[in-house]
């Protein structure tokens, strides 16, 4: 066993009064500034480093916070699930409610479970089953627009079928000038996402003339002039003509707290939850979608596999919803690239009193962060973790595999409300172009994945189109 009290940079676990630290660095990140792993805009190296060198959890302290990063199923369960009480959301997500309000992903109880309740209806089963012919049409819609030979950016061509999708299921809408406005401004704030993370005490200074500040300002009164245009527009409606649409925008302003008070959402929640929804819909499954065209175009037999899939069940027609559950090798392929390259790339949360993993306990507002990124490429829990063999999600593999070894959505009360849509989405489309196309990697610039809100390519991601003989 590693013996850090005689190492110069790290620290073997420890007992600080009632305290008992796991091991980890010596000193506050920033002394490591030089190392090749810190890199304060790139987290997944530091993670990695930490991994490799402590094992399951480790420690580290920035701007005088205590940070455990934890490797180890048991105790992210811990975490999520049986003490999921003693946490609320981390700094990072805290600080994105200056856009995305109290939503889903930025809320805490009381609220969080309010609005996860109210939302819940509008992703039954049954409702985003009726959209699996929107995914459909708009895949057949961008396969449409492509010709054999042609090299395309598949990132940018997977982000446009996801706004269309989005704008499709989320407003009943084409891609009109406002949705492609709130593209834009939500493209605009995410290209600001370091900085506005960074940023120390931002929440207080958000009306101050700082450059930076003044740009996300701008935007997000732009953006919350359009959604509120959006919201009107539903709140003119009557009962009935709500429930005619069947886009979520509709269903959330209709829908009430049944559970509750049986109130609804003010207009206020509704935009937080519209753009919450808006900006996992649209990057999170285009992300994936993008890694995955590529993982194909490198692993020719598990292409080959899923193209005769794709040919025996559809024979030719187009898919339905009846026909996600017949594609399940495509699913495998969608599951294991979401495994190398999770759009979900990391979670954290804050502790708000003392909490004990294993023979360690940890002081209240503690930051714990866990990674599917590291996790999912760990030898400890997958044989050849950097092959990609979509047969690692067989029904027997997931039944035998441990909770939180694999866990793209989240888990516990949090887990992503959307997820069964997502899935629906990555597989329909991917079984819809393959029925027309393959894709063939130009190596015109590196492969590098870049951890922002999701995990996404650094650089343009270049295919050649070629025609699938289906």
């Amino acid at each position: 066993m590693r013996d850090f009290e005689k190492e110069y940079d790290y620290v073997a676990a420890s007992s600080d009064g009632e305290w008992r630290l796991p091991p980890g660095l010596k000193r506050a990140l920033p002394y490591y500034a030089r190392r090749k792993w810190v890199n304060f805009g790139e987290p997944i190296p530091l993670f990695e480093h930490l991994h490799k060198t402590f094992g399951k959890i480790a420690h580290y302290r920035f701007m005088g916070t205590t940070i455990v990063f934890i490797n180890e199923p048991e105790w992210i369960n811990e975490i999520l699930v049986n003490q999921a009480g003693s946490f609320v959301r981390e700094r990072t997500l805290k600080r994105m409610k200056i856009l995305l309000g109290e939503g889903l992903i930025t809320s805490d109880d009381p609220i969080h479970m309010r609005q996860r309740r109210i939302a819940a209806p509008a992703f039954h089963r049954q409702r985003i089953a009726g959209y699996a012919n929107e995914i459909v049409e708009s895949a057949a819609g961008a396969a449409g627009r492509w010709s054999a030979g042609a090299e395309i950016d598949i990132a940018d061509e997977m982000m446009q079928l996801s706004l269309h999708i989005v704008a499709k299921t989320l407003f009943d809408s084409e891609v009109t000038a406002d949705v492609l406005s709130v593209r834009d401004e939500v493209n605009t704030i995410m290209g600001l996402y370091n900085f506005l993370v960074a940023f120390p005490r931002l929440e207080k200074v958000l009306h101050w003339p700082i450059p930076g500040v003044m740009k996300f300002r701008r935007s997000r009164g732009k953006l919350d002039a359009l959604v509120a245009g959006m919201i009107a527009n539903r709140r003119a409606l009557t009962k009935e003509e709500l429930e005619g649409r069947g886009d979520l925008l509709s269903m959330l302003v209709a829908a009430r707290d049944e559970d509750g008070d049986a109130s609804g959402m003010s207009d206020t929640q509704v935009r937080d939850e519209v753009l919450t929804i808006f900006l996992a819909g649209y990057e999170t499954v285009a992300n994936a979608l993008t890694w995955t065209w590529y993982l194909l175009s490198q692993n020719p037999e598990a292409a080959a596999r899923m193209y005769a899939e794709v040919a025996e069940v559809l024979g030719g027609r187009a898919a339905t919803v009846e026909d996600f559950a017949r594609l399940k090798y495509t699913e495998m392929v969608f599951a294991e690239s979401m495994r190398l390259y999770p759009p979900a790339w990391a979670m954290g949360r804050q502790s708000t009193k003392a909490v004990e993993l294993g023979p360690y306990r940890l002081p209240p507002q503690t930051h714990f962060f866990f990674s599917q990124y590291v996790m999912q490429r760990s030898g400890e829990f997958w044989d050849e973790p950097l092959e990609f063999r979509p047969e690692r999600h067989t029904a027997e593999a997931k039944a035998g595999r441990a909770r939180f070894v694999y866990f793209p959505f989240g888990g516990g009360g949090r887990q992503c409300i959307g997820e069964g849509f997502a899935w629906m989405e990555g597989v329909l489309s991917l079984a819809t172009i393959a029925q027309r196309w393959r894709m063939e990697f130009v190596a015109k610039y590196p492969v590098v994945p870049q951890a922002r809100i999701t995990l996404r390519p650094k650089f343009p991601m270049i295919m050649r189109v070629e025609a699938a003989g289906l």
